[in-house]
C-alpha cells in the first residue's frame, strides 16, 4: 500500500507527539518519587516506636521528652493554643483511644494522659494529597516533610486522622527561645511535625524524645529485626495502635 508524503509527516508527527507526551509524563513520575534523604537507613529497616503508657505516667507532669524535641527542632511556643505548634505532647487516654473506652474501662487508664506524635503511616493519607510532594515516606517508613515545597494548602492537616501536623499561622522565629543553628527554623505559611528525628538517626543516635526520657518508656528502632527491643516489646506484651481501622498502618505502638 503507497502513503502520500502527507500521510508520512502526519504519522511522523503524531509520533512525536506521543514520544514527548511519554517522556514528560515520565518526567512527572520520577518528580512524584521520594527524593532521595542524606543518611537514610539501610534497605530492609523499617523505623517505629512503643510506648509504654504506664511508665509514661509513672512521674506525672513529666515533659522532658516534649521539651527535648521542641528544643532539638527549634518548635516555636505561642501563648495562643489557636496558634499552637507541636511535634510531641500528650492527650487524654479517652480521646485517643475512643474505641478502647466502655463504661467499665478502668478509672486508672482513662485518666492516663497519652503521648502522641506523628504515627508515620504504612499508608500514609497526608503524603497522597499533597500536591507538591512537600511530605513523602522515605523507604524505612518516616515520613517526611521539605518545608520549601510546602505551599501553605494544609491538605495534610486535614487528610491527617491524628491531629499531627501543626500549621505556622504566624511567623515561628520570634517565638523560638534559643534558636538552635543546626537545625533549620521554619517559616509562616508551611506545616510542620515530627520526623521521627531522622537527622539525628542519620548519625546513629536515638531520636531526642527517647534519649530524654527518664522512665524508658519509649522504645524505637527497626520494626523489621525481630531481635530489636521494639520487636521484643511487641512479642512480650499487648499493644494498641491509633485507628488501625482507618488502613492507615501507623507504626507508634502502646503498652497499656
Amino acid at each position: 500500500m503507497r502513503i502520500t508524503r502527507r500521510a508520512f509527516l502526519g504519522a511522523a508527527g503524531l509520533s512525536a507527539l506521543t514520544l514527548a507526551g511519554k517522556s514528560a509524563l515520565d518526567g512527572l513520575a520520577r518528580a512524584a518519587e521520594a527524593p532521595a534523604a542524606p543518611g537514610a537507613a539501610p534497605p530492609g529497616v523499617r523505623w517505629g516506636m512503643v510506648i509504654d503508657t504506664a511508665a509514661c505516667f509513672k512521674e506525672q507532669g513529666c515533659t522532658d521528652c516534649i521539651a527535648a524535641c521542641h528544643r532539638v527542632h527549634n518548635v516555636p511556643a505561642f501563648a495562643d493554643r489557636a496558634h499552637e505548634v507541636k511535634w510531641i505532647w500528650r492527650e487524654p487516654f479517652e480521646r485517643v483511644f475512643p474505641e478502647q473506652v466502655s463504661p467499665y474501662t478502668a478509672p486508672g487508664l482513662i485518666e492516663r494522659p497519652v503521648l502522641v506524635l506523628c504515627n508515620h503511616c504504612d499508608n500514609p493519607p497526608c503524603v497522597r494529597v499533597c500536591p507538591t510532594q512537600a511530605t513523602w515516606k522515605r523507604a524505612d517508613g518516616i515520613v517526611m516533610m521539605d518545608w520549601h515545597r510546602c505551599i501553605g494548602c494544609r491538605y495534610c492537616v486535614a487528610a491527617c486522622p491524628y491531629g499531627s501536623r501543626s500549621f505556622n499561622w504566624l511567623d515561628p522565629r520570634p517565638r523560638i527561645a534559643e534558636i538552635r543553628p543546626d537545625f533549620p527554623t521554619r517559616t509562616k505559611g508551611v506545616v510542620e511535625k515530627c520526623t521521627f528525628c531522622e537527622e539525628r538517626l542519620a548519625q546513629g543516635l536515638q531520636p531526642a524524645c527517647v534519649e530524654a526520657c527518664r522512665e524508658k518508656a519509649l522504645t524505637f528502632g527497626n520494626l523489621n529485626d525481630p531481635s530489636a527491643p521494639v520487636r521484643e516489646l511487641l512479642r512480650a506484651r499487648y499493644t494498641i495502635r491509633r485507628r488501625p481501622e482507618l488502613g492507615t498502618g501507623p507504626e507508634v505502638h502502646y503498652l497499656v
